[in-house]
């Protein structure tokens, strides 16, 4: 059963281009690097970490210091009805956390075929828009009004 405690890493270089990824599960669906932490006591940035190279092929560990930030921001959301047999009974709300990573402008992306069929690099904007999760969109914004 999965953790309802995740992470939301917004990948992004620094001309303002932000990596969406689409979901395998359902066409159409665009969104940042999510997941679910592997135990309740799972350190959010190695969860972060781990879920930036399960679903992109993106090695954290060999970008320079910082790259990864924790935003220190969460948000607690309702479980989409569809997806919920993946938690425990009774389970119907998430908190998730916000990291951004910074990556160098050519990187190389390798999805996980089983989670995402698709990525692009987008506009900021453009990127918080095509989000099928608002919140993923917000925190695309949040990102860049912080800048």
């Amino acid at each position: 059963m999965k953790i309802p405690i995740s992470v939301l890493v917004v990948i992004y270089k620094s001309n303002g281009d932000v990596l969406l990824i689409e979901r395998a599960d359902r066409a159409g669906f665009w969104q940042s690097v999510t997941g679910s932490l592997d135990a309740p006591d799972e350190d959010l940035a190695l969860a972060a970490t781990r879920e930036v190279f399960e679903e992109t092929g993106i090695a954290v560990d060999q970008l320079p210091i910082g790259a990864l930030r924790n935003l220190h921001h969460q948000i607690e959301y309702e479980i989409y009805p569809e997806w919920r047999f993946r938690y425990a009974p009774g389970v119907t709300r998430n908190i998730e956390h916000w990291f951004v990573l910074q990556v160098p402008n050519n990187i190389s992306i390798t999805l996980a075929p089983r989670e995402h069929v698709a990525y692009e690099w987008l506009p900021f904007k453009e990127a918080a828009k095509k989000c099928f999760s608002p919140s993923n969109g917000d925190a695309i914004l949040k990102l860049f009004s912080a800048s």
